[in-house]
């Protein structure tokens, strides 16, 4: 099937319309509903229409793909693939994750009674994924949609409620702080432990990870606290030329929570001057008001420009498996 005739744009229920009549995120799907087409179709069509398929990734911040034959973790790292972006290996993130085929991996494995809140991917190291992947291979029981927010809207609505804040943030940046044991804890949303967050077993090579990203460790009897920034809470998206609100703040504060550590004292200011609970929790409603929460199907393809969209996970009812690929 030839490239052009493959891909149309559709739209569901759950998009939100902004400026230009802009529909986030773009969601596409064969063309004429075509049934016959394969995964191989699937991989060339991109191949041949990336540029397009980034042009709408530019302007939408998300493109959800439905309705196409991808049904496998191999099939999914085979569409990955096909766009040709670098692989960003997971060294600093915080949730735990296991690897399924190439370079596709578990999302975040929390339990499923447990909220993940907004965050851009890594926005808490320096070096973070520019493009992220999610596929749906099981579909939730109930819930467990991935909401999605674009991030300059945020910045634009918080710098208007609260512009004090927003000054100091992008003065004095902010600093997270995580407790990690020596393995991954299953329980916890932020339970990646030191070993697979830098990659090694050794405690000298894991310093110089965590250098080489700008974090402070400091060993503790049963783990290490990770120390990072001051780090930027706002960026500016200079492909777009816009202010983002890119950090973990809310997420953090909210939800690093675990028999290690306290969210509260997850993340200060960068000058280590403690956050106002209450704007945080304002910012949390914020989010949700401007979110967009599309019910994951089976097959569905999302893929997210992590300058511009923040994402989050809700709590669900399983069976569910949203697996992920991080790309430069």
């Amino acid at each position: 099937m030839p490239a052009e005739t493959f891909f149309s744009e559709i739209t569901i229920p759950h998009q939100k319309t902004y400026d230009q009549n802009l529909l986030f995120p773009t969601v596409l799907s064969p063309k004429n509903n075509v049934k016959w087409i394969n995964r191989d179709d699937v991989v060339e069509a991109i191949k041949a229409q990336k540029p397009w398929l980034e042009s709408l990734l530019h302007n939408s911040g998300a493109v959800l793909f439905r309705g196409f034959p991808i049904v496998t973790a191999s099939e999914f790292n085979d569409v990955v693939e096909a766009f040709g972006f670098e692989e960003l290996p997971y060294v600093g993130g915080a949730a735990p994750r296991s690897n399924i085929a190439g370079r596709v991996f578990t999302a975040n494995e929390a339990p499923p009674d447990q909220k993940i809140p907004f965050h851009h991917e890594m926005a808490q190291v320096p070096t973070f994924p520019s493009k992220l992947f999610f596929f749906c291979e099981v579909e939730p029981g109930k819930g467990g949609e991935t909401p999605i927010v674009l991030s300059h809207i945020i910045y634009q609505r918080m710098k208007k409620k609260y512009p004090e804040f927003v000054e100091r943030l992008e003065e004095h940046g902010l600093i997270y702080t995580r407790v990690l044991g020596e393995d991954d804890d299953p329980s916890s949303p932020i339970g990646r432990g030191w070993k697979s967050t830098f990659l090694t077993k050794d405690k000298t090579v894991a310093e110089e990870r965590a250098a080489k990203l700008g974090m402070k460790l400091e060993w503790v009897e049963d783990g290490v606290k990770t120390i990072m920034g001051p780090i930027p809470a706002v960026k500016v998206d200079e492909t777009r030329q816009r202010k983002i609100w890119f950090n973990s703040m809310v997420a953090a504060y909210t939800g690093w929570e675990d028999a290690r550590n306290d969210p509260v004292k997850a993340v200060t200011f960068g000058d280590g001057k403690p956050l106002p609970a209450d704007i945080i929790y304002d910012c949390l409603k914020i989010l949700d008001e401007e979110s967009v929460a599309v019910p994951w199907q089976k097959g569905d393809v999302l893929l997210l420009d992590n300058w511009a969209v923040l994402h989050s996970r809700r709590s669900f009812n399983p069976p569910r498996r949203v697996l992920a690929s991080l790309c430069k």
